[in-house]
């Protein structure tokens, strides 16, 4: 970036987000056309009141890949959608189930054993 247009990156980056916003109006508003206002995975069904809950899909997981015919979308409710990326970003081993991507390392029953074995039995 240039020093004498300080603008030009909130610019560029002002101008993507529209494009996408736009691109996504685009293939939601066909495929709630296509489509019966139903998720595809827990069949939760909607109507206008809840519509905003029902999201748009792309099954290969190509946002730019909106053929006319819909054959790569599938209507999901929000929270089908987010397994489905959930599921896709494991199964790549992009992230794991942990917080944070933090694991434990406490073991809090680690020495029960032993220590139940040096416990005397009471009479």
């Amino acid at each position: 970036m240039s020093a004498s247009d300080p603008g030009k990156l909130d610019r560029i980056v002002a101008d993507a987000r529209r494009a996408a916003e736009k691109r996504e109006r685009g293939y939601r508003e066909q495929a709630l056309k296509i489509y019966p206002w139903i998720c595809g995975r827990c069949a939760r069904e909607f109507t206008r009141a809840n519509v905003r809950e029902l999201t748009v899909h792309h099954r290969d997981h190509n946002h730019d890949n909106n053929p006319p015919d819909g054959s790569n979308w599938e209507l999901l409710c929000l929270y089908c959608h987010d397994n489905e990326h959930r599921r896709h970003l494991e199964a790549a081993g992009g992230s794991s189930p942990s917080v944070g991507g933090r694991v434990s390392t406490y073991a809090p029953f680690a020495d029960l054993k032993e220590r139940l074995a040096k416990e005397q039995p009471r009479k």
